[in-house]
């Protein structure tokens, strides 16, 4: 492993000095948080992209790192609602919104190179926005060094970054079926009912809505507080406007909308 991200730091810095500094898609995940910290004493512009797809709370985290390791941090605002084929969640969606994403991104970096944080596990997972980067050229130097999501998290351990074991947090978009029309207060709902259920400790969760049904996915193993519980989450969402909640027994699953 530590082979592996040798050679990564070699890669980074010369392509610093190649390109004469580096532009990062900064998300406040842990593979583009990984990304940012091994970069921070090289000449290092971060972009993160505020829209409705991502939660307030993945912002303050990007602006907050950014100021600790005085990164130049460029947050730019993006409306996907604004743009029809965005807007009604098509199955293409998210290589859609990574194609207007990154275009930004390039147009950012200029002479820079332009990189993101997909890691190898990405390549083998259904990733429909990877083809958006291969298509402008936007470089992912974890999947190019074979780094999988369980080295990443490994080694910020070892170098001490608080959030190795940040949960993925895919945007908002994903929590709704193909062809629903999205709103602010479809997406408010989302954010808030997956913040309520980290409240009531669920650290890792889903929350995915159907109309006014809402399926609510967390581990296994979470099942028997989950039932503790659930008066009083039952009685807070549906204060978010949601009409019948349901535990989807099979657990906690990525892509579960691709079923």
């Amino acid at each position: 492993m530590y082979n592996k991200f040798e050679k990564l730091k070699i890669y980074l810095n010369r392509m610093n000095e190649e390109r004469q500094g580096i532009c990062l898609a900064f998300s406040g995940g842990i593979d583009s948080t990984l990304l940012l910290y091994l970069c921070r004493d090289l000449n290092l512009t971060a972009v993160t992209f505020k829209s409705a797809f991502q939660t307030g709370e993945e912002i303050a985290f990007t602006r907050k790192i950014c100021e600790e390791f005085n990164i130049m941090h460029i947050i730019k605002e993006f409306n996907p609602l604004a743009h029809p084929e965005l807007k009604n969640n098509p199955k293409n969606r998210c290589y859609l919104c990574k194609k207007l994403f990154f275009k930004e991104l390039k147009s950012i970096a200029g002479s820079y190179l332009a990189i993101d944080g997909t890691n190898f596990d990405d390549l083998s997972a259904y990733r429909p926005g990877i083809a958006a980067l291969i298509e402008l050229d936007i470089i992912s130097p974890l999947a190019g060094f074979k780094i999988s999501k369980s080295d990443i998290r490994s080694y910020a351990k070892e170098l001490g970054i608080e959030i190795f074991d940040k949960p993925s947090t895919p945007c908002l978009a994903t929590r709704f079926p193909y062809g629903t029309e999205l709103t602010k207060e479809k997406l408010f709902i989302a954010e808030n009912g997956e913040k309520l259920l980290e409240n009531s400790g669920f650290k890792n969760n889903r929350l995915r809505i159907h109309g006014d049904i809402a399926r609510i996915e967390i581990p296994q193993a979470d099942f028997g507080l989950f039932l503790q519980k659930k008066a009083s989450i039952i009685n807070e969402l549906k204060n978010l406007g949601l009409k019948y909640i349901t535990l989807d027994t099979e657990g906690l699953r990525s892509g579960s909308m691709e079923d």
